[in-house]
């Protein structure tokens, strides 16, 4: 792990999941891993995920169907536009075929009616819910912590659907606590959400964690000069510049807090890098 040494007194390590696979980069390999097993193990040749136009799960869920086998849907929030973004005509490249949903009915996306309307026009599939989180995706973002083998107070990582953070925590021993930061404007309510995944998952809330809201730079997938500057500064220091969506705004927050004093001089901080 790369060290980053902030104000404050503290330290950080980068933890660097980007770079675990070359397709299925991240927090996306660690949540499809478990999953990709259980569709396998229920006899299922098609993967149906949910995600926004600009989705890295769409694009991941739709190398994971050429690298394993499986046909692959992505169902897309809002209307089709063309040309399609690189990150569609990829998954489009690799076989993924593409339905889109008005916002009103993506938001009912587990709803029976929804997913029965689906499986009329695509056959039987296994669920990639959106965001990829779900219980097994949970149980594939432990084994973060697990390969953690130097001493660390705080894991911090971005959080957009909550279940690396999840994950995360539920891994943690005691005396060390985790951190997520919002990619949303208003992402008070992902507080709820984590914990509910938890509880799907182990029964209970599990681990010492928190949310911050304070450092998505004006919402999901926007950005401010501050958080452009920040990056190039980032990016010249250590040679590869975060994106702006998720890790870069949980490394602009990291170090608001180390610099504002609100992590104690001395913290060792793990930041994932999730892709």
């Amino acid at each position: 792990m790369a060290e980053w040494r902030v104000a404050g007194g503290v330290t950080v390590l980068l933890k660097r999941d980007d770079l675990i696979h070359p397709e299925l980069t991240g927090n996306k390999y660690r949540k499809l891993r478990l999953n990709l097993d259980a569709a396998r193990a229920q006899g299922h040749r098609r993967l149906l995920a949910f995600g926004g136009a600009y989705s890295n799960l769409i694009r991941a869920v739709a190398a994971a169907g050429t690298l394993h086998g499986f046909e692959t849907v992505g169902v897309i929030r809002g209307e089709e536009h063309r040309p399609l973004n690189p990150g569609l005509a990829d998954a489009v490249a690799r076989g993924m075929r593409l339905t889109y949903l008005d916002r009103a009915t993506y938001r009912r996306n587990t709803d029976p009616d929804v997913l029965a309307a689906l499986r009329r026009e695509f056959g039987p599939f296994y669920l990639i819910p959106e965001g990829g989180s779900n219980e097994l995706a949970v149980r594939g973002c432990l084994d973060i912590v697990a390969e953690i083998d130097v001493p660390f107070d705080v894991i911090c990582c971005p959080v957009g659907t909550g279940g690396t953070l999840a994950g995360i925590a539920g891994g943690l021993r005691p005396g060390r606590r985790a951190i997520g930061f919002s990619a949303l404007k208003g992402g008070g309510f992902l507080d709820a959400t984590v914990e509910d995944l938890q509880r799907r998952t182990f029964g209970r809330r599990v681990g010492d964690w928190s949310i911050e809201t304070r450092y998505h730079h004006r919402g999901f997938a926007r950005s401010t000069p501050e958080l452009e500057a920040f990056l190039d500064d980032f990016a010249g220091e250590h040679g590869w510049r975060p994106d702006p969506i998720y890790v870069g705004k949980m490394l602009f927050g990291l170090s608001a807090l180390a610099r504002n004093g609100e992590l104690p001089h001395g913290t060792t901080a793990v930041a994932v890098v999730t892709g």
